[in-house]
């Protein structure tokens, strides 16, 4: 079907003009059913698949993300690259699959998390030492830790350090429970954006 996008009248033509018709008597309710499935068969894969809507519950990554925050979760990216220090995830809690977190990757596979003296500090495999820069927290309390990962793990924490549980409590993420990272946030209306809370760690020594 085609629409006229000017003013002009449409052409008589029995080629060029396009109609709307009725649908015949008795074929609405196939027509429904018909829609029906072409609506599932495209929905379904996208959201077992592709992308998947998640309400953030609990003040955990304040101030970046507030309870009641409505987002899309991106569950593709990660099939085809590797999770990034910086990048806002939801995951499966490893000690409670039924349940889901969000937190902030801080460390990669290989790499040795520690603070030491307020300093947050990740080592890489070959041994140079990132000072990360975390614009995107108000206060941390926290006593010394060091903790390295395997090749399959991620260091991840709440942005709001001192309300919540994360790898400081309960350890590494394995990446089998990674689902994907935060795409959009759609709610409130006054902070729809994409790629919600993204902080790109400049990897200086």
């Amino acid at each position: 079907m085609t629409h006229s996008n000017n003013d002009e009248a449409p052409t008589q033509d029995p080629i060029e003009t396009a109609e709307i018709v009725r649908p015949k008597q008795g074929g609405g309710f196939w027509e429904i059913i018909r829609f029906t499935i072409i609506a599932l068969a495209i929905v379904i894969p996208v959201r077992m698949f592709i992308a998947q809507p998640f309400i953030v519950s609990g003040e955990s990554m304040f101030p970046t993300f507030n309870d009641g925050d409505y987002l899309i979760v991106d569950e593709i990216s990660y099939r085809l690259g590797e999770p990034h220090r910086g990048d806002v995830i939801v995951f499966r809690y490893p000690l409670k699959p039924e349940r889901f977190f969000i937190k902030r990757i801080i460390a990669l596979p290989n790499e040795t998390i520690a603070y030491t003296d307020g300093n947050l500090v990740a080592t890489t495999e070959d041994g140079t030492e990132i000072n990360l820069d975390e614009p995107y927290i108000n206060e941390y309390t926290q006593a010394d830790f060091s903790i390295t990962m395997t090749e399959d793990e991620y260091f991840v924490m709440g942005d709001n350090r001192n309300a919540s549980s994360d790898s400081r409590v309960w350890g590494p993420l394995p990446e089998e429970f990674i689902t994907g990272r935060a795409l959009l946030r759609l709610l409130p209306t006054r902070e729809i954006g994409a790629l919600p809370g993204d902080y790109k760690q400049e990897d200086n020594q």
